[in-house]
C-alpha cells in the first residue's frame, strides 16, 4: 500500500461503501495524491508526538509531508473534539462519522447481487503490538458490541508451525516469537481466499502440546469485517501490503509482562520461572527487534489497549457504518433488519445447522418467526389513545391498527402464521400457491383472501427470500385485489440481496423485514448459506 498522509487515510477510511451491489468505482485507488499543506489540511487540528504519531492533546507542530507516515493515536486523557476535523468525508458521508475509524479491523465486501459476480473485499485492516498487549481483548470488545455475525476474528497464533518431537523436548530453548515460528506462507493464503470470498479453514494450535491439532479446524466464512491481529501482522511485506490500515496496540512493557505471565500460567500450564526466563531470552529481544520497529508502519496508535473505551467504541461505531447491511438498508429504506443479538445469532445458528433435530428447528424457527412478527407490527400505522391507569393516573398511549390481515405463501408461509395469530388474536389469514417452474416461471396455482383485503393492511408471510420472483408473484396479486401497494408487509427469516432488490426496484413503497441478509445466491438461485428446504425441514417432510 502506498505511503499516506494521515488524513488521506482517514478520508479512504470512511469514504462511501456498499456490500450488495458491484461499486468498483469505490474501491480504494492506490494513485497517491498531492500531499495538501499543514495549514491548509484538517489533520492540522491535531497534534504529534516526536516518533511522529498523531495524538489528542499533544504538543508537537504537524510534519511536513515528505515526513515518514504519522500514525493516528486514538486518545490519552481525553477525546479532543477538534479530531473530528481529521475526517472530512469525501464521499458525502455524514460529517458525524469517527476519524479514527479506520481501526485495523475491517475487511469489508463490496459485491453484485447477482450469481455471476464475484464478492469483492475492499479493505483489509490488521491489529498488532507486544505480546499481552490487549490486543485480543480490544478485538473481542468489538465483536461482542457489534453483535453481528458479519464480522469474524482471525488470529496470527493460529498459524504457529507446529515442532517436531526434537524441538517439543525443548520448547524452553524455542524462540516462538521470531517470525520463522509462524506459517506464513498459510497466512497469506487464508487471507488470499477470504478476498475471494472463499471460506477457509483456520488451523487450532495447542499451546500446551505446541503443535497443531490434527484433523481439527476452525472454519472462516468471507465476512464484511475480518480482525487480523497477531504481534508480527506487521513484519512480512506481503501481509502488510494485503492491508488498507493497521493499528498499533501500545501498552506499557510492565503491563505487559504481568498480563503474560497470568495468560501463561493460568491457561497454558507453564510455571513462572519459565514465563520469565522465556520472556527474557526471547519475548522482550523478539519486542525490541521485530514488534517494536513495525509500529512505524501503523496508520493508528491505540495507548492503553482493552482500557481505552473511547476508542473502542468510536470504532464499533465505525464498523456498523461499513457494515453491508446497513448500506444496503439506506440504499432501500422501505428494508428493516431485526437489530441483531446474540440470542438471535444463537437461534439462527441452531436452524442452519443440517444435524438438528426437526422438534428443534420448529422451536427455534418459531422463537426467530415471533421477533420477526413483531418488528413488522411495528411499522403499522396507530392511533392516539388515552387511558385510565389502576392508579388513577393517565397514560397517553396508542391504540393498535384493527384492519389487519395476514397472508402466506403456502406451503413454507404457513410455518409463520401460529407467531401472527399469537400476535393477533383473531387474525385473519389469506394463501396463496404459486407453482415454480424452474427459476423465473411461476405459475399462480390457487388463492383465498378475505373479502375485505383492499381495506386492510396486509402481512405477506413467507420465510426465505430468494430471486424475489414468487413473492413479486405474490404481490402483484395483492395489489390487483386493491391492496395498495404502500400497505403490504413482507415478513421473512432471511433474505438474499437479489431478492431484495428485486422487490424494492419494483416495489419501492412495500416494506421488507427480515431478521438477517444472506450473502447471496448460487447457481442454482438457493440463498447461501441459507436454511435449505425451509417448508421440508419444518414439517419433517425432509427424508
Amino acid at each position: 500500500m502506498p505511503e499516506k498522509a494521515v488524513d488521506d487515510v482517514m478520508e479512504a477510511a470512511v469514504g462511501a461503501h456498499f456490500s450488495g451491489l458491484r461499486l468498483q468505482a469505490l474501491r480504494l485507488s492506490t494513485s497517491t495524491s498531492a500531499p495538501t499543506s499543514p495549514s491548509s489540511s484538517p489533520a492540522a487540528a491535531a497534534h504529534t508526538h516526536s516518533n511522529g504519531a498523531v495524538y489528542a492533546n499533544g504538543t508537537a507542530e504537524l510534519p511536513s509531508p515528505a515526513a515518514a507516515r504519522q500514525p493516528f493515536v486514538i486518545g490519552r486523557s481525553s477525546c479532543d473534539p477538534s479530531l473530528l476535523a481529521l475526517a472530512a468525508p469525501a464521499g458525502g458521508m455524514a460529517s458525524s462519522a469517527p476519524p479514527f475509524l479506520g481501526f485495523s479491523c475491517c475487511l469489508a465486501r463490496s459485491s453484485f447481487v447477482g450469481p455471476d459476480s464475484e464478492f469483492l473485499l475492499d479493505f483489509l485492516k490488521g491489529v498488532s503490538g507486544g505480546t499481552a498487549s490487549g490486543k485480543t481483548t480490544v478485538c473481542d470488545m468489538i465483536i461482542q458490541q457489534l453483535h453481528d455475525h458479519r464480522v469474524v476474528l482471525v488470529n496470527q497464533d493460529s498459524f504457529y508451525r507446529g515442532l517436531t518431537a526434537e524441538e517439543s523436548a525443548h520448547a524452553q530453548d524455542y524462540n516462538f516469537d521470531h517470525p520463522d515460528a509462524f506459517d506464513t506462507e498459510q497466512l497469506l493464503d487464508c487471507m488470499g481466499q477470504l478476498k475471494r470470498a472463499q471460506p477457509v479453514n483456520v488451523p487450532i494450535y495447542d499451546f500446551k502440546k505446541h503443535r497443531r491439532c490434527s484433523g481439527s479446524f476452525r472454519k472462516v466464512n468471507a465476512s464484511d469485517v475480518i480482525i487480523l491481529e497477531g504481534i508480527l501482522v506487521f513484519h512480512d511485506q506481503r501481509v502488510r501490503n494485503l492491508m488498507d490500515m493497521k493499528i498499533f496496540v501500545d501498552t506499557d512493557a510492565d503491563i505487559r509482562l504481568a498480563r503474560r505471565i497470568r495468560r501463561d500460567t493460568v491457561e497454558r500450564g507453564r510455571d513462572i520461572s519459565s514465563v520469565l526466563d522465556q520472556y527474557g531470552r526471547f519475548v522482550k529481544p523478539a519486542f525490541d527487534d521485530f514488534v517494536l520497529p513495525s509500529k512505524k508502519y501503523a496508520d493508528v496508535i491505540i495507548p492503553r489497549g482493552g482500557d481505552n473505551h473511547v476508542a473502542v467504541d468510536l470504532i464499533v461505531h465505525h464498523i456498523r457504518t461499513k457494515l453491508g447491511q446497513h448500506d444496503l438498508c439506506k440504499i432501500y429504506p422501505n428494508v428493516h433488519v431485526v437489530q441483531s443479538t446474540f440470542q438471535i445469532r444463537g437461534m439462527h445458528t441452531l436452524i442452519r445447522d443440517r444435524e438438528i433435530t426437526t422438534p428443534d428447528f420448529v422451536f427455534y424457527s418459531d422463537r426467530l418467526i415471533r421477533l420477526v412478527v413483531e418488528h413488522g407490527l411495528g411499522h403499522l400505522p396507530f392511533t392516539e389513545k388515552q387511558v385510565i391507569t389502576p392508579t388513577g393516573s393517565v397514560y397517553m398511549g396508542v391504540d393498535f391498527c384493527k384492519k389487519l390481515c395476514g397472508v402466506s405463501i403456502v406451503r413454507s408461509g404457513e410455518s409463520m402464521e401460529n407467531a401472527l395469530r399469537a400476535c393477533c388474536k383473531g387474525i385473519k389469514i389469506g394463501k396463496i400457491l404459486i407453482h415454480r417452474v424452474g427459476d423465473n416461471g411461476q405459475q399462480l396455482v390457487y388463492h383465498k383472501l378475505p373479502m375485505d383485503i383492499a381495506e386492510r393492511h396486509v402481512l405477506l408471510l413467507d420465510p426465505v427470500l430468494g430471486t424475489g420472483n414468487s413473492v413479486a408473484q405474490a404481490i402483484d396479486l395483492l395489489i390487483r385485489k386493491g391492496v395498495p401497494e404502500g400497505r403490504i408487509i413482507f415478513l421473512n427469516l432471511i433474505s438474499a440481496p437479489e431478492g431484495i432488490q428485486c422487490i424494492c426496484k419494483r416495489f419501492p413503497s412495500l416494506k421488507i423485514v427480515t431478521s438477517e441478509i444472506d450473502y447471496g445466491l448460487n447457481e442454482e438461485f438457493r440463498v447461501i448459506p441459507g436454511l435449505g428446504e425451509y417448508g421440508d425441514r419444518y414439517f419433517g417432510t425432509d427424508n
